[in-house]
C-alpha cells in the first residue's frame, strides 16, 4: 500500500526505453503506489504519438506533444504541420517538452532551435494549451521568447537562479522540481523550492533521469516523487501529504484536468 497519495507527475517520459521490459506491469501498478496521475510528454514526433497512446491506454496518464530542441536537427521540414494534428488527439494537455538546450554542441544551431521553440509557442497559444520549457544553459534566450509570447505553462526541472525563478511566476507561469532539489549539492535548487509560491509549485521525475537521493543514478518512476516532496516539505515547513495535495490541485489547475 502507498505510503503517500495525490502524487500528480508532472513530467515523465514512460515512453522510454529504460521501461520497455517492464512498462505495462509497473505502469499498470502506478495507482496503488500513490500515483493520481502523469504527464507524459513527446521529444519528438514519434514519442509525442507514444505518448498519446499510453493516455488512451492508461485512464490516469495525460499526454504532451512537442518537440525537444535536442531533437531539433532531426525534426522533418513537415514537422509544425504534423505536430499540430497530434495536438488534436484526445488526452493532449499541453505542447511539451518544447525549449532551447545549448550545453551540448552537437544539438541544432540556436537559431534553428529558437526558431521551433518560438513556433511552438505560437501553436500552443493558438490551441489554448500551456507548454513545457526545457532550459538547459540558456536561460538568456528563453526568457526573452517567454517575455515576448507570454505563454502559459511551466518551466520543467527547473535550473535557473530565484529571481529568474521569479520573472518566470511574474509571467504567470509554473516552476516544475525534481530530483535536484534532494542532490548534496543543491544549493540554488533549495533556494528556489523555499522561494516558490505554494500555489505554483509542480512536482515531476523526468523519468527515467534525474532520479532523487538515494537512488541517484538508478531508473527513475513516478513513486520516487515521494523523496523530493519530503525534502522539499523539510524546505518549506510543511509536511509531504499537504505538498502532495498542493502540487496536485496545481498541476490540475494548469493543465485543465
Amino acid at each position: 500500500m502507498a505510503e503517500y497519495r495525490n502524487i500528480f507527475d508532472s513530467h515523465a517520459h514512460y515512453d522510454d526505453a529504460a521501461f520497455d521490459e517492464d512498462r505495462e506491469v509497473f505502469l499498470a501498478e502506478l495507482p496503488q503506489k500513490g500515483i493520481c496521475n502523469v504527464v507524459n510528454c513527446g521529444s519528438d514526433l514519434d514519442s509525442s504519438r507514444a505518448s498519446i497512446e499510453l493516455a488512451a491506454k492508461y485512464p490516469y496518464f495525460y499526454a504532451a506533444a512537442g518537440i525537444h530542441p535536442e531533437c531539433v536537427k532531426d525534426a522533418p521540414a513537415d514537422a509544425m504541420e504534423q505536430l499540430e494534428v497530434l495536438l488534436s488527439s484526445p488526452k493532449i494537455v499541453a505542447v511539451g517538452e518544447i525549449g532551447l538546450d545549448y550545453h551540448f554542441e552537437e544539438n541544432a544551431p540556436r537559431e534553428e532551435q529558437i526558431q521551433l521553440f518560438e513556433e511552438q509557442i505560437q501553436l500552443a497559444k493558438a490551441r489554448d494549451l500551456p507548454i513545457i520549457v526545457h532550459d538547459r544553459e540558456a536561460h538568456g534566450d528563453t526568457m526573452e521568447l517567454l517575455r515576448k509570447h507570454r505563454p502559459k505553462g511551466v518551466v520543467h526541472c527547473f535550473s535557473g537562479s530565484v529571481e529568474m525563478a521569479k520573472e518566470v511566476l511574474r509571467l504567470g507561469m509554473y516552476i516544475g522540481l525534481g530530483g535536484a532539489v534532494t542532490f548534496k549539492n543543491a544549493r540554488v535548487p533549495v533556494e528556489v523550492a523555499a522561494a516558490v509560491p505554494a500555489e505554483r509549485l509542480l512536482l515531476e521525475t523526468d523519468c527515467p533521469y534525474m532520479a532523487p537521493v538515494p537512488f541517484r543514478g538508478k531508473r527513475n518512476d513516478s513513486s520516487l516523487i515521494a523523496w523530493v516532496a519530503r525534502r522539499i516539505a523539510e524546505i518549506r515547513g510543511t509536511t509531504p501529504e499537504e505538498l502532495l495535495l498542493l502540487t496536485r490541485r496545481n498541476a490540475e489547475t494548469l493543465f485543465g484536468i
